[in-house]
């Protein structure tokens, strides 16, 4: 049989075709637009979202036996509002995980509602992306659009409403709107009263494994798949990489240098950050997960490549650096805001260090470079809960990068282990599929059966003492720059 992944991205929505095996059969792209219409605002229009998958969808599977598709998943950007009236059409624009414009309703719910609270109903703390400070900013800004609001739904669970015309979310995206009671599973009626809702406006919660339905019979006609396909919940986008690199059971580790930049500790134990620099969320696997979250990663890269030096040869630009542990440049990768573990959306990008003798290859290497300390600032915090991590997989966009995947094994001190397919959400999306479809027993199962691992880049110790001394200069600079991001906003 095969199944379909479904990676909405913030940039394109990836599909991969996957075989009962694992073996991926075909993998296509699209692309759709984002839009800033004030600074700090990020938005989509979900019916891009829409029309971009069914059209990748039809691409996919064109030369393929139609008949053996048997189910469709997702993996998602987390945290978007998409907000529809009583006829589910799309009230406004989603409000992305990377949009700013909270901060007066993220002040509210953490300083007056008080984290301590927040984090006993939600296990987290308000962070200027998450969903619930977004429903308040609507409920403020755009009162008449709040008054028209039937249901709220994440970016994923949209085109799984289109396909199947059932309103549904799963643990581990629903974890990350802070209306969900993360360690029992299932909304947080106090949180759902703080921001003036009712239970009725969410989708029902399903764990990503689990089937919500099957294809509309349109939807079946229009793809020309069986009307029998089931489409299971999916994840966040996050968790599914997770499960698309293997990292389910119990302390194992995924980063993934996307748009974003995370590290994963998967956990079969609920837990929480004292500190909240982590979050705490449902994993897809039925079990729970640490995260802490940057909000620019590879797009830091993305960033300096397209914009500033203006070229598109990024392996060109990555080849003569060499003098790794050596940079007197440094790089905060604050290009939006910054959430774990500073969460401050006044945090800004900033290069330090440079001389009449920093070249080209030493603003490039500082940019990589600012990545891996950042994730290393969330590693620091997850020691100091006890966790013992000797290596990590590795995903996204920015995994293909040998040079940065070095980076990241001697900055954060880890074995980095390299699998066959580096495709994480939609892979983790497929394997969902499958499981809903009765083709694996668990998300465990599956993710022992076709990931493999073909490479690990060890830790260089003389390397690791170098970035050692480098780290302990980089923890420092956000502090000193603190006062004036709030400043100069």
């Amino acid at each position: 049989m095969l199944y379909i992944g479904i990676d909405l991205g913030t940039s394109a929505v990836k599909l991969l075709l996957m075989d009962s095996e694992g073996k991926i059969v075909n993998i296509v792209s699209r692309e759709y637009p984002l839009y800033f219409p004030h600074p700090g605002w990020s938005e989509q229009k979900p019916e891009d979202w829409y029309a971009q998958t069914m059209d990748g969808i039809k691409e996919l599977i064109k030369d393929v036996d139609r008949s053996q598709v048997a189910g469709i998943s997702f993996g998602g950007q987390m945290h978007g509002l998409v907000i529809l009236d009583k006829d589910d059409n799309v009230i406004r624009p989603a409000i992305l995980w990377n949009d700013g414009r909270t901060t007066e309703e993220t002040d509210y719910l953490n300083n007056v509602i008080g984290k301590e609270k927040l984090s006993e109903y939600t296990a987290n703390i308000a962070f200027a992306g998450f969903t619930a400070p977004k429903i308040l900013w609507v409920k403020n800004k755009e009162p008449e659009n709040f008054a028209k609001i039937a249901k709220i739904m994440l970016p994923k669970d949209y085109i799984a409403y289109k396909l199947t015309g059932v309103h549904c979310t799963d643990v581990s995206d629903a974890s990350g709107m802070l209306l969900f009671d993360v360690k029992n599973r299932k909304w947080s009626q106090e949180m759902c009263d703080i921001c003036g809702i009712s239970t009725s406006q969410l989708a029902k919660c399903y764990e990503s494994y689990e089937a919500v339905g099957t294809v509309l019979p349109e939807i079946a006609a229009e793809l020309g798949i069986p009307a029998t396909v089931k489409v299971a919940a999916g994840a966040g986008d996050n968790a599914a990489a997770a499960v698309g690199t293997g990292t389910v059971g119990d302390n194992m580790c995924n980063i993934s240098l996307g748009t974003s930049g995370t590290i994963f500790i998967s956990s079969k134990n609920f837990g929480v950050d004292k500190f909240n620099a982590l979050h705490s969320f449902a994993h897809a696997d039925g079990s729970y997960h640490l995260m802490g979250c940057m909000l620019s990663a590879a797009s830091c890269n993305k960033w300096w490549m397209d914009e500033i030096i203006r070229t598109k040869e990024y392996a060109a630009e990555q080849k003569n650096i060499d003098k790794l542990g050596e940079n007197h440049v440094y790089f905060l990768p604050y290009l939006m805001g910054e959430r774990s573990p500073h969460n401050n959306p006044n945090a800004r990008a900033t290069f330090i260090g440079m001389t009449m003798d920093t070249t080209r290859e030493d603003m490039t290497q500082a940019v990589l470079e600012g990545v891996a300390f950042a994730l290393r600032d969330s590693l620091e915090v997850a020691k100091s809960l006890g966790i013992d991590l000797k290596r990590t997989k590795i995903c996204g966009g920015g995994a293909k990068s040998p040079l940065w995947k070095k980076m990241i094994a001697n900055i954060l001190n880890l074995k980095v282990d390299v699998i066959e397919s580096e495709e994480g959400p939609a892979m983790g999306g497929a394997m969902l599929a499958a499981v809903a479809c009765g083709e694996y027993a668990s998300v465990e199962e599956i993710a022992a059966k076709v990931v493999k691992i073909v490479d690990t880049v060890e830790p260089d110790p003389e390397l690791v003492a170098k970035y050692e001394a480098r780290y302990a200069q980089f923890k420092e600079i956000y502090p000193t720059c603190k006062e004036l991001f709030d400043k100069i906003q």
